[in-house]
């Protein structure tokens, strides 16, 4: 409830700190629907829906689009990765936007997946009906810079994936960002986005640069459970990881606190 405080456009459930491999279909649907419950009704849900199989992702994206979704956000299905060619991921999608009910996002992670969707892909892919956009969390601004213009005479909107990239990725064309970051410090990760879109460039600038190292910290460096740990520190519910996921160390709690502290966040 605290988080529907915030001038955000949405919610992404499920996305990669949402320890969704670690989650039984039918716990990955009553998450998406609490949420569904528990947020504002005029804010969108967009739930990740990403499963290995092109069957299993067509039936969860159907199932989230039952419990509430208003879009689906389909990560890159990778344990295969080097067939992943830019043929077998057109395939796949265009699978799964031609049987889901609501619109697909196409969503990048490679620090997760090992797999960078390809460009060429994701500019065929664009040209579907039911392919909205994409969130792309590489953090390479020259690549998204490039899905931006390439992609620009489609109905296609672009989205940062994370926060240590979104001024560059405003700058580029990009149009949101999904951020981890924004589970901590919601209300800054908001006013980056007016700064950009007013073009206040160098206020932005002064602020993206004190957002770089905390976000690194619950994406790249301490992972969720440095994420579930600073949302305990902000008074908001992190929670224990589930297994194998281990609580951080003494020694890195005080290095992820170290990363709020010294930019002026805690």
């Amino acid at each position: 409830h605290k988080l529907g405080t915030f001038p955000f456009r949405g919610f992404v459930v499920q996305g990669s700190n949402g320890e969704f491999p670690f989650l039984t279909s039918s716990e990955r649907l009553e998450v998406v629907s609490r949420v569904r419950q528990a947020m504002p009704k005029n804010r969108l849900l967009l739930a990740g829906s990403g499963c290995e199989s092109t069957q299993a992702t067509v039936e969860m994206t159907v199932s989230m689009a039952q419990v509430g979704a208003d879009a689906a956000m389909v990560v890159t299905p990778c344990y295969y990765r080097g067939r992943m060619s830019s043929a077998a991921l057109i395939h796949h999608y265009t699978k799964v936007a031609d049987f889901s009910p609501i619109p697909v996002v196409l969503y990048s992670v490679p620090a997760n997946t090992g797999l960078d969707l390809p460009v060429d892909a994701v500019v065929t892919l664009s040209q579907h009906p039911n392919i909205v956009g994409m969130k792309d969390s590489g953090g390479d601004v020259t690549r998204i810079g490039l899905i931006v213009h390439k992609t620009r005479k489609q109905d296609f909107q672009v989205l940062a994936g994370s926060a240590g990239f979104l001024m560059a990725s405003y700058a580029l064309g990009a149009v949101g960002g999904v951020c981890a970051l924004a589970n901590v410090l919601g209300a800054q990760v908001c006013q980056l986005e007016r700064l950009c879109c007013t073009g206040q460039w160098e206020e932005a600038q002064k602020l993206q640069h004190r957002l770089i190292e905390p976000n690194a910290a619950v994406t790249r460096r301490f992972g969720i459970p440095g994420l579930k740990k600073i949302m305990d520190w902000f008074g908001y519910y992190g929670g224990p990881c589930r297994a194998p996921l281990q609580e951080l160390s003494p020694a890195e709690e005080e290095a992820l606190r170290m990363d709020f502290t010294s930019n002026g966040w805690l």
